[in-house]
């Protein structure tokens, strides 16, 4: 596959990442800076509540015609809501890219939110609430960040509360959109066996002509933060456990040096410090990892553990004592190059998947304004040092800096 993409920008300013693969799939997406970040106080959830409803109808289409326009070709529809982003994306045969473009324009800008199915989506939201209190495997992430963010709408739940949710009007909705959707607030993304031209001159037809400008979106910076160390009896069979704290953000010079750590600490492979330690040598835990999420200018880590209770105690101990090994000692050369290469395995494996590199690119693009080849990439892994590795820890893992959250098994 070709992997070097194009990027072009529609006669209202949207910028367009476009890539060409010989597949006979296609991929559209449309990734909006207005994720639940930029909700103003009232709105927890505004943003994701906003994600379910524009698929409930526009000026040109009724619910079930938009949920049916690419279904009855065989295509798909979603959509997902982070602290930063909502992203509506497609998957089609190519020959239907008319279809998906004039789509997704029409539920991104004309969706009309009848009051009917808004009241009826509220009762989907508040079970995917309920779901998700009910799963304390899920919920421990969400309360460490609300514990890490205090005060700030990076520590809202995505979701939002039973409050907050069935509180939301049409009106909402529809200033919502005003603010947030907007050329310059937006990148369309594109992975598929479509010249550019014909790309192009459909998204310009049904995106190009959209042209309202509202002043570009700033997020509220989180306050300075103490570390924590809370207990809360919220688990049914198991304890679950969370250690972590803040991480560099998208702009910080050592980003690509902490993702490297957070790999080989806890990463998606077998052989992680963590995976070998906790759960190969010990036993103590089915399921461990670690996680790095930058946002604009701050981000976080977090290592995650599932234990039984008599071992919860030795899991954070162990837990720690892999943390600290990155602080007091650089790796040796041998062992940053087999990192290295497992990490640029990882990625190139991620790049296996078109609908991955079409939403990865369309938020690189929203990001960064640039999308970095793989052979850029990487080079930036190739020239991290052992005493970079170090340092990273030393800044952001010191034991005055690290927090933790446990979820002990209700008595």
């Amino acid at each position: 596959m070709n992997v070097e993409p194009t990027i072009f920008q529609l006669d209202n300013g949207i910028r367009v990442v476009y890539l060409q693969d010989p597949s006979m799939v296609a991929h559209l997406g449309v990734t909006v800076r207005a994720g639940s970040r930029f909700e103003s106080e009232n709105e927890e959830g505004l943003a994701h509540f906003l994600e379910h409803c524009i698929f409930k109808g526009t000026k040109n289409r009724r619910a079930f015609h938009v949920l049916s326009r690419l279904d009855s070709v065989g295509g798909e529809l979603n959509a997902y809501t982070t602290k930063e982003e909502i992203c509506v994306y497609s998957s089609f045969t190519k020959e239907h890219l008319k279809r998906a473009s004039d789509l997704l324009a029409d539920i991104l800008f004309n969706s009309t939110f009848p009051s009917k199915e808004v009241e009826k989506e509220k009762e989907v939201v508040l079970d995917e609430i309920n779901s998700y209190l009910d799963s304390p495997s899920d919920k421990i992430f969400d309360d460490f960040e609300s514990h890490l963010f205090p005060n700030n709408p990076l520590g809202n739940n995505i979701l939002g509360t039973v409050e907050s949710v069935q509180s939301f009007t049409k009106a909402d909705l529809e200033r919502y959109v005003k603010k947030f959707f907007y050329p310059e607030n937006m990148v369309i993304s594109f992975v598929g066996n479509l010249k550019s031209s014909v790309v192009l001159k459909q998204l310009n037809k049904d995106f190009g002509h959209y042209s309202h400008k509202e002043d570009t979106a700033q997020p509220t910076a989180p306050k300075e933060l103490e570390a924590f160390n809370i207990e809360s009896p919220e688990a049914n069979y198991q304890s679950h456990l969370m250690i972590g704290g803040r991480a560099p953000g998208y702009n910080h010079p050592g980003r690509r040096v902490f993702n490297l750590l957070i790999n080989i600490l806890g990463g998606p492979a077998l052989n992680s410090r963590l995976g070998l330690s906790i759960r190969e040598k010990y036993g103590y835990t089915y399921n461990i990892d670690a996680s790095y999420t930058p946002f604009e200018e701050v981000g976080y880590w977090n290592v995650y553990a599932g234990t039984d209770p008599k071992y919860q105690k030795k899991t954070l101990r162990l837990i720690k004592k892999e943390i600290q090994r990155f602080i007091d000692e650089p790796l040796t050369e041998n062992q940053l190059k087999k990192a290295k290469q497992q990490m640029k395995g990882h990625l190139a494996l991620g790049m296996d998947s078109n609908s991955g590199v079409m939403l990865n690119f369309g938020k690189s693009l929203l990001v960064f304004n640039q999308i970095d080849t793989l052979e850029e990439i990487y080079e930036s892994i190739d020239s991290i040092t052992p005493e970079e590795i170090q340092s990273i820890a030393q800044e952001f893992m010191s034991n005055d800096q690290v927090s933790s959250l446990v979820f002990s098994v209700k008595k």
